[in-house]
């Protein structure tokens, strides 16, 4: 009889890939996929780390799967395992702990484990066993490949991991190391198995997207600019995606080479933090305001009105009302489509985590709300710019809106949109032109 397996992810889309991949090698060994409900034989949560709230996420998923099945293997891998090393081990609900970079021997190491439990009877003698990689000290990068994903018309493709920055508030270079990245050899052949499935498009992803191949030998080098084209190359797919970029990477060269590529979308996620110089020496972010402006400028000159989507933080420590002040207006000056605002978060082992000067969360949660509503208001005032404009949409799955089934999708600045259709629209591109909202995000 088939094992069943039920699997869980917290955090980024990188994750995501990462338990994708891990499902299909399952499936190949011959377990079977099943809910993460009551009975499964395995538990597999891929942990995140990147804030407190992630780690408490993390642990509750973790006992949630042993008390749903108390004989169940529970298998915890990922980020939040990579940062706590060790003292999971005493944690009784975990039966595995699998680190970042052996996540491609989940398995191996699954059936050696439940062989070892056979041979040794009861499940609760069997100790708990860790797999875990010194991350500051790897340079391998791990081959993880999907051939399809849940989505059925757009897929995520981790081409990069590990991050070289070390930003004083961010635990992430500790838990995915440095920069590691995944030959364009080996992206093309999957993303050319991607499009014979019939996806049109492909999102390019990765820890720190933007350092693509800067660990590559000299006379090997290949640049994300180089990636891009390569991918774009390939037949049958459409539409290409960027995850998120440093603004550094954005140069003159950068923004006229991939305008230049029709099927790179006019949508891009460019991690900002903070408005405020002086709050942006603290987090040690490589550019400041000015510069960061500039980019934007030069990405709205190719594209026209690209959808520009962000990340800031509020409440970093020693943020004063008057760089939160600079931030907020910084924000509201670059008009963007989207914010997603974050209220800083300690993490142990950080720079930031021992400066002096630490925000009460009360005011933290004040700020948030400020940026919440200028994040509402700007969405609003971008979807309204594209009222009676013909949009190419790519559609996705059907809804019921108000009682009414409706066909949505997104068009290439990532905006979604809903279509009346008693047709079946699934992963076909329609021009639709939109007049109205409905809700706080979809065009009709």
């Amino acid at each position: 009889m088939k094992k069943t397996v039920a699997l869980h992810n917290l955090g980024c889309k990188v994750n995501a890939y990462e338990l994708e991949a891990i499902q299909q090698l399952l499936e190949d060994r011959g377990y079977e996929i099943v809910p993460f409900a009551p009975g499964a034989d395995v538990y597999i949560i891929n942990t995140c780390t990147v804030t407190n709230i992630a780690d408490r996420k993390s642990r509750q998923m973790l006992h949630k799967a042993k008390k749903m099945n108390p004989d169940a293997v529970v298998v915890a891998c990922g980020c939040y395992v990579q940062a706590a090393g060790e003292k999971l081990e005493e944690d009784t609900a975990i039966d595995l702990i699998i680190g970042n970079n052996k996540k491609k021997d989940l398995v191996d190491i699954l059936e050696n484990f439940l062989a070892e439990r056979e041979d040794g009877g009861k499940p609760s003698d069997a100790e708990c066993k860790s797999f875990l990689v010194d991350m500051t000290h790897n340079r391998e990068y791990e081959t993880l490949s999907i051939s399809k994903t849940a989505e059925h018309t757009r897929a995520f493709l981790k081409v990069q991991d590990g991050c070289n920055q070390f930003c004083t508030y961010c635990i992430i270079p500790y838990a995915r190391g440095r920069v590691r990245s995944r030959r364009q050899s080996d992206v093309v052949e999957e993303v050319k198995r991607l499009a014979e499935a019939g996806y049109q498009e492909v999102v390019l992803t990765g820890i720190h997207l933007s350092s693509y191949g800067l660990d590559f030998p000299e006379g090997e080098k290949e640049t994300l600019l180089d990636l891009i084209r390569a991918v774009d190359a390939v037949d049958g797919i459409r539409r290409i995606r960027l995850g998120s970029l440093e603004p550094g990477i954005i140069t003159e060269e950068f923004a006229e080479a991939i305008a230049a590529m029709p099927k790179v979308c006019p949508h891009f996620h460019l991690s900002l933090q903070s408005g405020s110089n002086g709050t942006l020496k603290r987090m040690n972010r490589k550019y400041t305001a000015e510069e960061y402006k500039h980019k934007c400028d030069l990405l709205r000159k190719v594209y026209g009105n690209p959808a520009l989507t962000t990340d800031v933080i509020v409440g970093f420590p020693q943020e004063s009302e008057e760089e939160f002040e600079e931030s907020r207006a910084f924000v509201e000056d670059i008009h963007f489509f989207e914010t997603h605002i974050f209220k800083y978060s300690r993490r142990e082992g950080t720079r930031a985590a021992a400066m002096a000067g630490q925000i009460p969360e009360q005011e933290k949660t004040k700020r948030s709300h400020v940026l919440l509503e200028l994040d509402e208001r700007r969405r609003q005032e971008y979807m309204e710019g594209f009222f009676g404009k013909e949009l190419e949409v790519l559609m996705e799955e059907e809804v019921e809106i108000d009682g009414v089934r409706y066909w949505t999708g997104h068009t290439r600045e990532y905006l979604r949109v809903a279509v009346l259709s008693e047709e079946n629209l699934m992963n076909q591109m329609v021009l639709v032109t939109p007049s109205r909202i409905h809700g706080k995000d979809c065009l009709m």
